[in-house]
């Protein structure tokens, strides 16, 4: 066994106030955390700037704002800059020369381009393009611009100048003649695309109504539904222009098969398709300082999201690709060049944490740079040093510098003032042997200083491929989880991420098998690596796969919990097959649609909805109305399973929320609702109860 107590992570925790002053964390704390993204550094590496979201819970929204902080000197504190009340600002960029700050902002009544000369210049607009823009990209050389938005594929300017748009009074229905008509949480309107347009600048404002880089490409640029800023990239000089599409079509539902495109940032030719030979995915595209390589993440294995990232090198005068970390068994999750081009900096996930590594361009050989904790949002500078944040259990993301010795220094302490009044908590590692031998870990997280036998809030993730690892979450947060006196203890199942490719691919067509197997083992070694914990007084909660694995509990180990919290689970994986719009998701993880006789056999050996008749476990209930990853149907048909068989059941249904529940007021009141559950069985009514 090895232990990772609290003490080991203080360097990412902030130090409680005494014990006098402090108090559980609540769900309000965690909704009105502040949180830090997008950081970007000037072409000198003297400054950097990085958007920082604060909560408006009246307004039930979050704001962002620009903060600039001087990396010249030590112990400088950021500045709030080009910051409105009222708007969002935004994906700051730097220009090629720094003179000036690029950012998004909605204050002329819609999202255009703005910018600002550092470090105390006035903001002015530089586009009316006549639509929101979703974002933009810098070119290298300083005389252009990509820019993307939501556009009809008729479109042949940002501005639709050659289309007259339907107006009022044409009906509200939506006609479709093939598949893919909702996507995540929005039904697709016919014949739009997130599309790129290039324009020249001019005085660093983008001239005329730009050109498309993917004229006769259907398909969405950047990738939705998360696809960004990182799927586009520009050679050094700025006449190519790299990105990420996925083409449409009947197929397009089952394809994962991003390419990585490559055109003239003018439009004088046709896109490239520089990935046409791999039909799985290739993403993330980014150019060497000196233009000879293209580095870029691909999988092997089409339809299957989940596949290993390998880097992969492309020498972009002969065409000639290498996988630089084809014998690294893990899975790069973001990479980003060195300014000297000899390395590159890339996060992967490793057995609960996801530090920051540095892979020689040479040789593959991988050196891992951070510890603790979950780094991401990689920031090269000219020195050799790299900014990053860092994020754990304890603590939310604060920006952090390594330096070419590979010294950490933190810049930022965004949320001291929030943290110093909440009790901390201790987290503690373990790992047991699961199914089949294999070692499987967990996480044990409960406030520190606690006194008795504390009930467990057995938690379980999503994916099925992902991991509760050593991150802050501002949706399940085990710190939250517990602080109402409970110990929130996590299980690494087969199928979890940073482990390796094997056993990731572990739960394909085994959803119900050896995921069960470890969660009833992990449950038991956790009491036995920690006494103080009385795991025959639990409630198990999931969302996603997680609650899928809520209503398999609920048939296949109905002994194990007084009570259970679903959220977003899947029910009856055969309606599931079919109302899902990712269907690459469902008939990758079973071995096809349902209609094929040998992919149904395996979906009902796993499915929920046949062992109803052994449900007795009281369930919470509950998901977003649109959610279309995991339909909301599937909730209805399990609270209506529980309620015909008299099973103490509630459903919270959030009209507002998709797959996740983001609003700051229903996380809210999502936490109300399951705090209130848990507490109602594991310490009321149920608590004497098995």
């Amino acid at each position: 066994m090895k232990k990772l107590i609290a003490a080991s992570l203080a360097a990412l925790a902030l130090a409680s106030a005494s014990a006098a002053s402090a108090r559980p964390i609540t769900a309000t704390d965690l909704a009105t955390m502040r949180r830090l993204a997008a950081p970007t550094v000037s072409p000198d590496g003297r400054w950097a700037v990085y958007q920082l979201r604060e909560t408006d819970l009246e307004g039930n929204r979050g704001r962002l704002d620009l903060w600039l902080l001087d990396l010249g000197r030590a112990g400088a504190e950021p500045v709030r800059i080009a910051s409105t009340a009222e708007h969002n600002e935004h994906d700051p960029q730097f220009a090629a020369d720094g003179r000036f700050l690029y950012y998004l902002s909605g204050a002329s009544g819609s999202e255009q381009l703005w910018r600002v000369a550092l470090p105390g210049g006035t903001p002015e607009r530089v586009s009316d393009l006549g639509t929101d823009l979703a974002g933009y990209r810098l070119s290298p050389a300083g005389d252009r611009i990509a820019i993307w938005a939501d556009r009809p594929m008729e479109c042949a300017d940002v501005g639709c100048a050659n289309v007259t748009l339907p107006g009022p009074g044409h009906g509200s229905g939506r006609a479709y003649d093939e598949i893919f008509v909702r996507h995540w949480d929005v039904w697709v309107e016919p014949g739009v695309r997130s599309r790129i347009f290039t324009f020249p600048l001019v005085d660093g404002r983008p001239q005329g109504g730009g050109t498309p880089v993917a004229r006769d490409l259907v398909g969405d640029s950047p990738s939705k539904p998360f696809g960004g800023a990182e799927e586009i990239a520009w050679s050094p000089d700025g006449r190519i222009l790299y990105f990420t599409l996925r083409e449409g079509g009947p197929g397009e539902p089952n394809s994962t098969n991003l390419d990585i495109f490559a055109v003239p940032a003018d439009g004088s030719a046709a896109p490239t398709n520089l990935t046409d030979a791999n039909d799985a995915l290739d993403n993330l595209p980014a150019v060497s300082p000196d233009g000879r390589w293209l580095a870029y993440v691909a999988m092997a294995r089409p339809t299957y999201e989940a596949d290993r990232q390998v880097i992969r090198l492309r020498d972009l005068a002969t065409g000639e690709t290498r996988a630089l970390t084809a014998d690294w068994d893990r899975s790069v999750g973001s990479l980003a060049w060195a300014p000297d081009g000899r390395s590159l900096f890339v996060t992967a996930g490793d057995v609960l944490d996801t530090p920051l590594f540095r892979v020689d361009v040479p040789s593959g050989r991988v050196t891992r740079l951070t510890q603790a904790g979950t780094a991401g949002n990689v920031v090269p500078v000219r020195d050799g040093s790299v900014l990053y944040t860092l994020n754990s259990l304890q603590a939310p993301d604060d920006l952090y510098r390594l330096d070419r010795r590979g010294r950490s220094t933190r810049l930022t302490r965004v949320n001291a003032d929030k943290l110093a009044g909440l009790d901390p908590v201790e987290v503690e590692r373990f790992s047991f042997p699961g199914a089949g031998g294999d070692t499987v870990w967990g996480q044990i997280v409960k406030p520190a200083g606690a006194e008795g036998r504390l009930p467990v809030a057995y938690l379980v993730h999503g994916g099925p491929q992902g991991s509760f690892g050593n991150s802050w979450s501002y949706r399940w947060n085990p710190w939250l989880f517990a602080a109402p006196g409970y110990a929130a203890v996590s299980v690494d199942f087969h199928g979890s991420t940073g482990y390796g490719q094997a056993f990731t691919d572990a739960i394909n067509r085994d959803w119900g098998g050896a995921p069960l197997e470890d969660l009833r083992l992990g449950l038991a070694a956790a009491g036995r690596e920690d006494p103080a914990i009385d795991i025959a007084n639990a409630c198990a909660l999931g969302g996603s796969y997680g609650g899928y694995m809520m209503n398999w509990i609920a048939g296949n180990w109905p002994e194990g919990f007084k009570c259970l919290v679903n959220h977003a689970g899947v029910f009856d994986l055969r309606a599931m097959s079919y109302e899902t719009e990712e269907l690459w998701f469902t008939e990758w993880e079973f071995g096809g649609p349902y209609f094929e006789p040998a992919a149904a056999e395996v979906m009902e050996r796993w499915n929920p909805v046949r062992f109803v008749t052994e449900w007795r476990t009281p369930m919470l209930v509950i998901h977003g109305e649109r959610d279309f990853r995991i339909p909301y149907s599937q909730s209805l048909a399990a609270f209506t399973a529980l309620q015909r068989r008299n099973i103490p059941s509630r459903l919270l249904v959030f009209p507002d929320e998709n797959h996740w529940i983001l609003k700051p007021q229903n996380s809210i009141q999502w936490y109300r609702e399951v705090h209130g559950w848990l507490d109602r069985w594991l310490r009321g009514e149920g608590a004497g109860q098995r």
